[in-house]
């Protein structure tokens, strides 16, 4: 049966007498008459075909999908969750999205001449267009940026470039703006996402309807930016700024510095010298810099972005930022001032303010809005309180409703009535959902939308964002849902998003440094990856010295799993005397130091820290790790740990692919150092860990064969020594032969070419100098003098490799001061006071 025609006949039904009303909805699929609107008719063919079963598999690709490309999102105070996609666009066609587009454009021109006039000439609010409380008691207006420059020019009067804004439709169809939004627009990212999966999964429906594509968004934008440099610069560069992985859209943010071409930093990567900004060199502050920045695309709120001259605890901003803005050397994209248009306060005023500034009735109403500053207004809503169709918010607070007892919100409202405003709540217009119980439900939604300046003009996206208003999914952690905005063209031959090829805009090659965080980020990303690899292989090679007859508990096992079991504890501690339990904590348990998910976790991590420098594949590395890990939570039948292990390993195996493609730049020479310093390592505590002690031969043969497997080295073993076992043999094969990858003597001269590939590299180095030394020392070795054995214990060997070790962790030790940042970090003026409370940044 199609979900859609039980959808239609659903939502034109009346409502049964019995049934609790419920408020009239606009219905964006269903007409009153219960016939399809027009923007579905033309896909209805296709459309009206939709199975349950259908979509139930499409809904189970979509989440693949998704999480194959790593899609997050995080709500406030909360873990990462998955991205959620509706299976069903969000449909409008041409004429109905023409009159929106011209409300929006003509929205952002609105918004763009009042914020130069707030920090300008101020005549709205000198002539009482816009009570002047409504402005500077909301926190966004930066008075820091409201200083005018020494030439009496007011600072950062930059035009909007990039504005957002929240729409929903009435009862009546008719379009309103819930909110704007200027300060750092998230979204665009999440949009190009959800159009690519579409894109896969109902191909027949998408070329059922001839709709606008996204990309040709982003070329614009990008032109965009490189037009907003400082005038007199041919070649701007531009960075993306980001709060950092743990941002709620960091996905968002490494999506647009991805597919604009723009370095993703955070505000640990930037320093101010001299009036400029400048990206940090490696070894800073010893090396100078030599990268300036000319345009900052922000994703960080006004407040945390100068610790100087905005918010004294903030650590993910730049200091100095604000004088540099002011002097016109750094264009920030928006303003630091642009906040204070976020404020709902200010929608009462908009169409007086627009008639006065650009000489028009403003065309797309904002949702009926009180300040409840203003007497008569506050008198009208402090009687409506208990009335559920108003909404009480602080007019800077967090954007939900307050939720208070009337009593209590009458006293705060009494207190510091400026501080508030009220709006109704619309009865937004609905779409089918797929709930995955077989059928769609009505649920509200809402549309961001988006608006960049070209020239002298604003472009919308045709398009934008829908987000299913969820309650259910607003009270927990989950990501909200959203859809695909699909806006059809007039005519099939129509340019894609109205630009044509004039967006195109000529630059050079640029070479972008990587920060030292960055470097950082890449070097823990392959130790990481290596030290996971490590860890599994050890655990397969112990579940199969475990599989062996009559060993398969620790009580039973032979000496040889006993061995291979107190080495594992060796690099993770232990947990259990069962060995399956032993396993499944070593694959599961991400607070267990050591452990195969813990290293997964910081892995993840560390490369969330450099998304911008990664390939789309590697998040399907996580996705299959991911699939692993809750199969074996599923499963509570023994050895299962095995399979996830294995599959588990495969997955960090074709990271491995996916990284030798990476361009040869430093930050690919760090993770390549990284991954074979980890090598070397783990080599080391292995071998001293296994082979440190003599035993009957027997046990010898059956340690040896487990050290073999664990380092992938049994077939080269086999071949060169015909089924020899002898310690010796095994120690020349995995110490000293520079031919073999999985050696210690191959992993130095590698650790050794990557770092003098490196910017920061002399050939004289302290880091340098240790490999050199190291290589040295191991030349002069011996094996067999390392494997005789005195009173049962092979003590040179062990010696040997506690100084490697000892050497090694002094040569991470060295990598870091030379080519991360060197000195102490950053303390905030807060914390010496006592710990500093964050709110979640945009």
């Amino acid at each position: 049966m199609s979900v859609l025609r039980n959808y239609a006949t659903a939502v034109s039904q009346p409502t049964l007498p019995f049934a609790s009303p419920a408020p009239a909805r606009y219905d964006e699929v269903v007409d009153t008459d219960g016939t399809l609107r027009p923007a579905w008719r033309s896909l209805a063919s296709f459309a009206l075909g939709l199975t349950r079963e259908e979509l139930s598999r499409v809904d189970g690709e979509i989440s693949r999908f998704l999480a194959d490309d790593g899609v997050s999102y995080a709500r406030a105070g909360a873990e990462l969750q998955p991205w959620r996609l509706d299976p069903m666009p969000f449909v409008l066609d041409a004429p109905g999205w023409a009159r929106l587009d011209v409300g929006l454009a003509q929205r952002a021109e609105l918004l763009n001449a009042l914020l130069a006039d707030l920090y300008g000439p101020q005549t709205v609010l000198r002539e009482g267009l816009v009570p002047a409380a409504v402005v500077v008691g909301h926190a966004g207006f930066v008075r820091a940026v409201a200083r005018p420059r020494p030439d009496d020019r007011p600072a950062d009067l930059s035009p909007l470039l990039l504005t957002g804004a929240d729409l929903g439709r009435d009862a009546d169809g008719e379009w309103h703006v819930l909110a704007d939004r200027v300060q750092a627009p998230s979204g665009l990212g999440y949009a190009a996402e959800n159009r690519r999966v579409i894109s896969q999964v109902l191909p027949d429906l998408l070329d059922e309807g001839t709709l606008h594509r996204v990309d040709p968004y982003f070329a614009a934008l990008r032109a965009a930016l490189i037009a907003s440099a400082p005038e007199g610069n041919p070649d701007p560069r531009i960075v993306v700024m980001s709060p950092g992985p743990l941002s709620e859209t960091a996905f968002d943010q490494a999506f647009l510095a991805t597919a604009l071409g723009f370095p993703l930093v955070q505000g640990s990567d930037l320093v101010v010298r001299g009036g400029d900004v400048w990206v940090k060199p490696a070894g800073w502050p010893v090396a100078e810099p030599r990268q300036r920045v000319d345009v900052i695309l922000r994703r960080v709120d006004a407040e945390w972005c100068d610790p100087l001259e905005l918010r004294s605890g903030s650590r993910l901003g730049v200091a100095g930022l604000t004088e540099a803005v002011r002097r016109g050397r750094v264009r920030l994209v928006n303003g630091l001032g642009a906040g204070v248009l976020e404020n709902p306060a200010l929608l009462p005023y908009l169409p007086a303010v627009c008639e006065r500034l650009l000489g028009e009735q403003l065309r797309l109403p904002s949702v009926p809005t009180w300040w409840l500053g203003d007497p008569a207004d506050r008198t009208a809503v402090l009687a409506r309180l208990d009335d559920p169709a108003l909404e009480v918010r602080l007019i800077d607070g967090p954007r939900n409703r307050l939720d208070l007892p009337a009593d209590d919100l009458r006293a705060r409202i009494a207190a510091a009535p400026h501080r508030y405003a009220a709006q109704e709540r619309l009865a937004l217009s609905q779409v089918p959902v797929w709930d995955r119980a077989d059928a769609a439900s009505a649920l509200p939604v809402t549309l961001r939308a988006f608006a960049i300046r070209l020239g002298s003009t604003y472009r919308p996206l045709v398009g934008g964002l829908a987000t299913v208003r969820d309650d259910a999914g607003a009270a927990t952690a989950a990501a909200p849902r959203t859809k695909d905005v699909w806006v059809l063209k007039a005519i099939e031959t129509d340019p894609d998003q109205g630009l044509g090829e004039a967006v195109a805009v000529p630059t050079p090659r640029t070479n972008p440094a990587l920060a030292p965080r960055a470097l950082a980020d890449l070097f823990w990303t392959g130790r990481y990856a290596e030290r996971t690899e490590d860890l599994l292989r050890l655990v397969l090679a112990t579940q199969t010295a475990l599989d062996q007859p009559g060993a398969h508990t620790a009580a039973r096992a032979g000496e040889n799993v006993r061995v291979l079991l107190a080495t594992l504890a060796r690099l993770a501690g232990s947990r259990s005397d069962d060995p399956e339990a032993e396993f499944r904590s070593l694959l599961l348990d991400a607070g267990r130091v050591g452990s195969a998910a813990q290293s997964i976790s910081r892995l993840r991590d560390a490369m969330e820290g450099v998304r911008d420098q990664l390939s789309g594949d590697t998040w399907r590395v996580f996705s299959n790790i991911d699939r692993a890990v809750r199969a074996l939570r599923s499963a509570p039948h023994p050895h299962r740990s095995a399979e996830s292990a294995g599959r588990m390993l495969a997955a960090m195996l074709s990271l491995y692919g996916v990284t030798a493609n990476m361009i040869r730049d430093p930050g690919w020479h760090m993770m390549e150092a990284g991954r074979y310093l980890e090598r070397a390592l783990q080599l080391s505590t292995l071998i001293s860990s296994t082979l440190g002690t003599g035993r009957t031969p027997r046990t010898d043969r059956e340690v040896l064969e487990s050290v073999l497997l664990t380092t992938e080295s049994v077939v080269t073993h086999r071949r060169r020594y015909r089924g020899s076992a002898r310690a010796a043999d095994v120690v020349e094969l995995l110490l000293l032969d520079s031919g073999n990858p999985r050696s210690l003597a191959f992993s130095l001269a590698t650790v050794r070419e990557h770092l003098a590939a490196l910017p920061a590299s002399t050939g004289s180095s302290r880091a340098e100098r240790l490999v050199d030394h190291l290589e040295t020392q191991l030349g002069a070795l011996d094996p067999v003098e390392l494997t005789v054995l005195a009173a049962g214990s092979r003590s040179g060997l062990v010696d040997t490799l506690g100084d490697v070790t000892t050497q090694l962790e002094q040569l991470s030790d060295a990598i870091g001061h030379l080519h991360f940042e060197a000195g102490p970090p950053a303390v905030s003026m807060s914390d010496l006071a006592g710990s500093e409370q964050m709110d979640a940044p945009a």
